[in-house]
């Protein structure tokens, strides 16, 4: 009969013991007990085992042989808990054990520092783990030193740092100027281990770096860019992938790099086969696609022609898809679908929409997000929005649920798509309204979120767009005047321009729709007249002169209206914000003032004149 395991509380006693053997044995058990165990991962966690193997790592002896073993063990231990597990990264950080394990690449013992490294790229696996300052001097050596050991281990740990700490453009440059790139690039002919991790940070290094792509290119007269090339062809998928991403990075820098169409095909299919992969790879896949045909109209052409939207389709048949790869492929779709209309008739042909629809209410947040880009997407689709093919409740219903969603991006990304659909070309907008959305809208205008009040104005403004008078009516007045002249004068400018383009939908059509602007004694053209006096934004300079243009196409009192907030008596005609406007170096606005002329020239001509003759 096989013997009890031991408790886990005895063992966290044991992992105290002043004994060294005592120690080591229970330092094995943990580690062995929590590979790939993600539940005894948390336990031990909650047990308090990490801050134990911390300690035991700091007050080891790296010289002696016992010393040696534990410090080997307990680096193992803490990586094993810090791999794929936020939770274990946050304990191995609280407990101190980061800077010990960066003090053991320094280790006289071989096998120490092997430990340490593997610890410490289990931590940079997760974005917890510490930014890396390449400002410093002696940080960036001691990074160069690493990519440059010969050491698989060590090499690993600095590609690991690189990818994980570099996403500004300063830091790039920095790397550039230190010789990352030679030394990254001189990796490429080591182990596989060696030349994936090398892949992996060119591209973290290139990425949207027109400069450094630059210098990459001509490195060695441009044989360094054929042998990544080359790479493509590898015999290892994540190789292949990686090479993939290089090159991507390559071509979105500037248009002038890899123009062969050979190589933008190639790219497309090594992708797509790609997605064939188990784990990350395939995983992963969606996601390069994606970054590769994103508002690039011809390579999304190119793309169609490889029954792109019937691999993804193909893929999107399995209902057992892991979270991320259902993310990766919405993703694709949507940037796939984002310009081609061939592309979304493909889509909708093929009954995608169903299984996309259904995703919308997903367990995993960033798969509800990817579903309602996707839908942003297809629903750009003049053919099918005039059809009313978006407005139905099984589309809707979901959409507005998802704007009371925890999360901030779903919401965000919920409103993109409602934003699509609310258009609808339609004078009858009463399926979204009947579902609740306009009130939702509405109480997202209220929002302390920025990002959620200028969407959820972009809908209502949308919403607005060609209704009927019933319609608009109903919108009004559960919005309300004071609330519109509030989201007029909002703190952000984007939120400002888009209310007036609100208004300006309101405002637009019958006389009796134009007295939405005067409502409540005029508050919200009191509103517009503060921001287009104050306002330095053009575009909010723009939106103000095209709403005062529908209002000017009222009657003659509304046209008054318009004369005397352009023009007040106490001030003088060539210092107003109208005659700016109309002197401004902006063709657009000059554009939209000279409209607000036209539509009230007959009030405009008892007042000033514009050199008429």
């Amino acid at each position: 009969m096989p013997a009890t395991p031991p408790s886990s509380d005895l063992i966290l006693h044991r992992l105290t013991s002043s004994d060294c053997e005592i120690k080591l044995k229970a330092i094995r058990e943990v580690k062995n007990q929590i590979i790939g165990n993600r539940t005894k991962k948390l336990s031990y966690i909650k047990l308090g085992a990490v801050p134990a193997l911390a300690a035991a790592l700091a007050q080891a002896d790296a010289d002696s042989a016992s010393g040696s073993t534990l410090i080997v063990q307990s680096a193992a231990a803490l990586g094993s808990f810090a791999c794929g597990v936020d939770a274990g990264v946050r304990a191995v950080l609280d407990a101190g054990a980061f800077p010990h394990l960066i003090r053991l690449l320094s280790a006289a013992d071989d096998k120490v520092v092997d430990a340490a490294a593997r610890s410490l790229r289990m931590i940079y696996q997760s974005n917890l783990a510490p930014k890396y300052d390449f400002f410093k001097e002696q940080d960036m050596q001691f990074l160069l030193s690493l990519l440059k050991s010969g050491n698989e281990n060590l090499t690993g740990l600095g590609a690991s740092i690189v990818i994980h700490s570099c996403e500004k453009r300063d830091e790039q440059n920095m790397l550039c100027c230190a010789g990352a790139l030679e030394t990254l690039i001189s990796l490429l002919d080591g182990s596989l281990s060696q030349r994936d991790s090398s892949l992996e940070s060119l591209a973290a290094i290139l990425k949207n770096n027109p400069e450094v792509v630059y210098k990459f290119v001509d490195l060695q007269n441009g044989r360094v860019l054929s042998s990544v090339i080359e790479l493509t062809k590898d015999r290892y998928s994540r190789t292949r992938l990686l090479a993939c991403l290089c090159l991507i990075c390559v071509k979105n820098s500037s248009s002038c790099y890899l123009q062969d169409i050979g190589i933008k095909a190639k790219l497309i299919h090594i992708l797509l086969e790609l997605l064939d992969e188990s784990g990350q790879v395939g995983d992963s896949a969606s996601f390069a696609f994606s970054s590769l045909v994103a508002e690039k109209e011809d390579l999304q052409k190119l793309a169609f022609e490889a029954n792109a939207i019937d691999k993804f389709n193909s893929h999107l048949q399995n209902c057992a898809l892991h979270p991320k790869r259902l993310e990766g492929i919405f993703l694709a779709l949507a940037d796939l679908c984002s310009k081609l209309e061939c592309c979304r008739s493909k889509f909708l042909s093929l009954q995608v929409l169903n299984i996309l629809v259904d995703s919308l209410t997903h367990d995993d947040a960033n798969v509800r997000t990817a579903a309602c880009i996707c839908l942003k997407s297809v629903s750009r689709s003049i053919k099918n929005l005039s059809a009313g093919y978006f407005m139905n409740e099984r589309i809707i219903a979901p959409l507005v649920r998802l704007l009371s969603d925890l999360s901030t991006s779903v919401q965000v990304a919920a409103l993109g798509a409602i934003s699509n659909i609310v258009i609808d070309f339609t004078p009858q907008k009463s399926t979204f309204m009947e579902c609740g959305g306009v009130k939702e809208l509405i109480q997202l205008t209220k929002s302390m979120d920025s990002s959620l009040r200028l969407n959820a104005v972009l809908a209502l403004r949308n919403m607005v767009f060609l209704a009927d008078k019933m319609c608009k009516e109903g919108i009004f007045k559960e919005l309300t005047v004071s609330s519109v002249a509030s989201l007029i004068c909002d703190p952000e400018p984007s939120v400002q321009e888009q209310a007036l383009a609100l208004v300006c939908n309101f405002v637009d059509g019958c006389i009796d729709c134009v007295e939405y602007a005067f409502a409540e004694d005029g508050i919200i053209l009191d509103a517009v007249a503060r921001q287009l006096k104050k306002s330095s934004k053009i575009e909010i300079g723009i939106q103000g002169m095209y709403l005062l243009s529908n209002i000017a196409s009222g009657n003659e009192s509304h046209r008054e209206a318009i004369m005397q907030l352009l023009f007040s008596k106490a001030e003088n005609v060539s210092h107003s914000f109208f005659y700016q406007f109309l002197q401004s170096n902006d063709s657009c606005l000059r554009t939209s003032a000279v409209w607000v002329i036209l539509r009230a020239r007959q009030a405009l001509g008892q007042i000033i004149t514009f050199g008429d003759r």
